[in-house]
């Protein structure tokens, strides 16, 4: 019987993380961004605990 493939939240967390990054590149983070950056970061620490 096969498994159900089910995301890995820290996975998906990371993956945000690095296309939130990647489109800013080159460039400092405006003060709007790192407050989503810490959100994104916040929330990936969150689903590596589980």
């Amino acid at each position: 019987m096969a498994t159900p493939c089910v995301p890995d939240a820290s996975a998906e967390a990371n993956k945000a993380i690095r296309r939130f990054m990647a489109a800013r590149t080159g460039r400092p983070l405006t003060a709007d961004e790192q407050d989503e950056y810490e959100r994104l970061l916040a929330a990936w620490a969150e689903a590596t605990r589980r």
